[in-house]
């Protein structure tokens, strides 16, 4: 009798365990949809950035960085910007964003890093550019200058585009907690670490590509 009760005991904890797991899975909300061809990125395009700061608008250059066009091209495409928050914003230099809520979406791009490109274009007020930590390390982090910061131009961070609408918003972002949110609890926790110790913070709802200019 009691080996029998036991096995029941066992059958009614694993059910339970899967109704857990498949609850779980359907509360889970779906990845979003690509919204742009694969391949590389047009010569030009346009990002439609909606923020709870305002909206602002990205124009891509291909010409100026290629790999990195192509790079915010397919990021933009499957919707990896969605709610990422701007994360590390200094007034008068930069406003940084990129990492997405999801650690193994993160670690997926991070294993895929492209090689740099040449500086075309100076690092001036306005210009969208990626974020590197070395050589060749470009992935999925990118800064809006909110200033000239063409001491960055010698440093080999190639600029991919520039805010044509809406700098005025990109300006504004909040900037409280300056470089205080650590990278490490954000990429390890997600926005719930963001959301609990910086809830002031910015953030991209969405992020659309819009078509050529």
């Amino acid at each position: 009798m009691a080996t029998s009760l036991t096995r029941r005991s066992a059958l009614l904890f694993t059910l339970s365990a899967f109704a857990i797991i498949a609850g779980a899975c359907k509360d889970k909300p779906p990845a979003p949809a690509r919204t742009a061809p694969v391949g590389p990125a047009p010569d030009s395009f346009r990002v439609a950035f909606e923020t709870t700061r305002g909206n602002f608008v990205v124009e891509v250059k291909r010409a100026w960085s290629p790999k990195g066009a192509d790079r915010f091209y397919d990021l933009v495409a499957e919707g990896f910007f969605d709610e990422n928050r701007f994360f590390r914003v200094l007034p008068g230099f930069i406003a940084q964003f990129g990492v997405n809520d999801d650690k193994k979406l993160n670690e997926k791009w991070e294993a895929k890093t492209i090689a740099d490109d040449p500086v075309k274009e100076s690092n001036s007020h306005g210009t969208l550019v990626f974020a590197s930590d070395g050589p060749n390390s470009r992935s999925h982090q990118l800064f809006i200058n909110l200033a000239d910061n063409k001491n960055l131009d010698q440093q080999g961070f190639s600029p991919i585009g520039r805010v044509v609408a809406g700098m005025s918003v990109a300006d504004s972002i909040y900037s409280g907690y300056g470089e205080t949110p650590s990278y490490h609890l954000l990429a390890t926790l997600g926005n719930s670490y963001l959301k609990r110790m910086f809830p002031k913070l910015d953030y991209i709802k969405t992020a659309r590509i819009v078509g050529a200019p």
